[in-house]
């Protein structure tokens, strides 16, 4: 029970203080852009904590750190100097033939190159690149609502689906092996509890969210979908390095990337269906 208390009170202090951060927009929404900054570097910390108690081998702490922070600070950069963010996926790249060339030019043996790239590659693109569509969107108009509807999809479509899930959801576990005690009941209450928050979220600001009623729905369903995968994305993570939480920094939640998991995979799918739809 101190778990769900734990739980209910990041939920209740947590999103508040999240909303509060997105809406304060000064430099391009800089406080937002810190705290992806920082959720990035800690993320990848706790991925490579994960993957090197597996026994996987990367490059260096230092190197996996310095890149991953590199990707959200570079594409903040881009966004003020009003550069392309076509750049960003090209900045991936650099850095991963980067270390191509790094590995090539110093390792002395090499039995362990594919890992140490693939690796590498790995926790740059999951906790560094991922989050940068996050960043993207606040060059769009009325970010500050753009990027609170997006997050109350993902927050509501976690939060319900976990209520729904304990309340309902017994007869229906077991059915993903990557997360055995999520629940069907779950994820349909939690997709629908997304959407309708997001029909409530336009009801109070209908002149920033002029999205129509079924594009409203097609983005909240595929967010939501997006934001479930990501969460089973994270336990395949864990099942397979043999760890339960990736840390212990958030109460009720375990580690950031506890936390963030259904943000990083849906943060690309929102972006892409949004300026898709629009």
């Amino acid at each position: 029970m101190s778990k769900v208390i734990k739980r209910l009170f990041t939920f209740f202090i947590g999103i508040p203080l999240v909303l509060a951060i997105v809406f304060c927009d000064y430099l391009n929404h800089l406080p937002l852009q810190i705290v992806i900054g920082i959720f990035a570097v800690l993320g990848a910390n706790e991925f490579y904590n994960m993957l090197s108690k597996k026994g996987c081998i990367l490059f260096t702490r230092e190197i996996v750190l310095i890149g991953t922070a590199l990707l959200p600070f570079a594409c903040y950069i881009f966004i003020l100097s009003g550069l392309s963010l076509d750049i960003t996926p090209w900045l991936y790249i650099c850095l991963i033939i980067l270390m191509l060339g790094f590995e090539s030019f110093t390792a002395k043996t090499f039995e362990n190159s594919c890992s140490k790239i693939a690796y590498t590659s790995l926790t740059l693109f999951y906790t560094g690149f991922l989050l940068t569509f996050i960043s993207r969107m606040t060059i769009l108009p009325d970010s500050r609502y753009v990027i609170s509807l997006f997050l109350i999809f993902v927050f509501m479509c976690d939060s319900f689906a976990w209520f729904f899930g304990i309340l309902f959801g017994k007869s229906t576990r077991g059915y993903v092996a990557a997360s055995p005690n999520k629940s069907l009941v779950g994820f349909a209450g939690g997709t629908i509890c997304s959407i309708g928050c997001g029909f409530l979220f336009k009801y109070f600001f209908p002149n920033e969210i002029s999205i129509s009623n079924s594009h409203l729905v097609i983005l909240g369903f595929i967010t939501a979908l997006a934001a479930i995968i990501g969460d089973l994305v994270e336990s395949v993570f864990k099942r397979s390095c043999d760890v339960k939480d990736s840390g212990h920094l958030i109460p009720g939640r375990g580690g950031i990337l506890d936390s963030i998991d259904s943000i990083i995979i849906a943060a690309p799918v929102f972006y892409i269906g949004y300026n898709f739809l629009f």
